[in-house]
């Protein structure tokens, strides 16, 4: 940790931040590569400004830094020369006339309020609007594992998950008319997800190519492995869910199906006479 850039940097802020030990690992892997650079950088969650500090000496004079924060009284960081706005993350329309007086931004660093809403939110306001090679870092995302914090069957850890899911529908076999591709890859280290935007790759078409000639000689021995798709329930720490409904949900679900797709009922009642 002591080592790293971006601790050399924390420590010489002149006012107070508040970080965790294990952060700045992750701060040199996924910011090393724009120091020194004309970027903008965009950080949610301010408190007591220290860490626009840490920025400014991290990335150089050639960055941008600008903190979002929901406290008017930030505004006297604007005397330091940062740019402040002051608003909900939250608040899609405050995002919208965000992004018009901003532009398009290299790195967003969302150290706000850490609710599923404050999170997922922030990140669909802002991922059309990252510049190509640029990226969203989610930090604190441990809350996505604590009371208090929103409904956890909707956290914002399972909105990661949709997305890794999403961006393998990208896969050439499968119709990915519902993949995602406004993020090229997704990175989780302890407590931060860092979404990472590479336009170019991928656009890619996903499809299988050869070196030499057209094909393969080699008889494929993937499935001569008898244990080759053994149960691996195991493995994993927790039991198989059972897929049981009650009578209840059924009839909910069946007068569903009766509104929204007439034909399958039908299809459905004619199987069960």
């Amino acid at each position: 940790m002591k080592k790293t850039e971006s601790y050399k940097s924390y420590m010489k802020s002149p006012y107070v931040s508040f970080k965790h030990t294990t952060y700045f690992d992750s701060y040199d892997s996924f910011f090393s590569t724009y120091k020194g650079k004309d970027i903008t950088f965009v950080e949610i969650g301010i408190l007591d400004g220290g860490s626009l500090f840490m920025w400014r000496d991290y990335f150089g004079a050639n960055a941008r830094i600008i903190g979002v924060d929901l406290n008017p009284e930030a505004k006297k960081w604007e005397n330091e020369g940062f740019e402040i706005y002051i608003g909900s993350q939250s608040d899609r329309d405050f995002w919208r006339e965000f992004v018009v007086d901003v532009g398009d931004v290299d790195i967003v660093l969302d150290d706000g309020g850490h609710t599923y809403s404050q999170q997922i939110i922030t990140t669909e306001s802002l991922l059309p609007h990252i510049k190509d090679g640029g990226l969203i870092v989610i930090e604190d995302t441990h809350t996505s594992y604590m009371q208090g914090f929103g409904d956890m069957d909707f956290s914002f850890i399972e909105y990661v998950k949709e997305h890794i899911d999403k961006i393998n529908l990208r896969f050439g076999k499968f119709e990915n008319g519902i993949a995602e591709k406004r993020i090229w890859s997704i990175e989780v280290v302890e407590s931060m997800v860092a979404f990472k935007v590479n336009r170019a790759a991928t656009e890619l078409v996903s499809k299988p190519i050869f070196n030499i000639g057209s094909g393969t000689r080699a008889k494929d021995f993937r499935f001569e492995d008898e244990n080759a798709l053994m149960e691996v329930n195991q493995i994993f720490d927790k039991e198989k869910p059972k897929e049981e409904i009650t009578l209840q949900q059924l009839e909910s679900i069946l007068i569903d199906l009766k509104f929204k797709n007439p034909e399958m009922a039908n299809r459905l009642k004619n199987l069960l006479d």
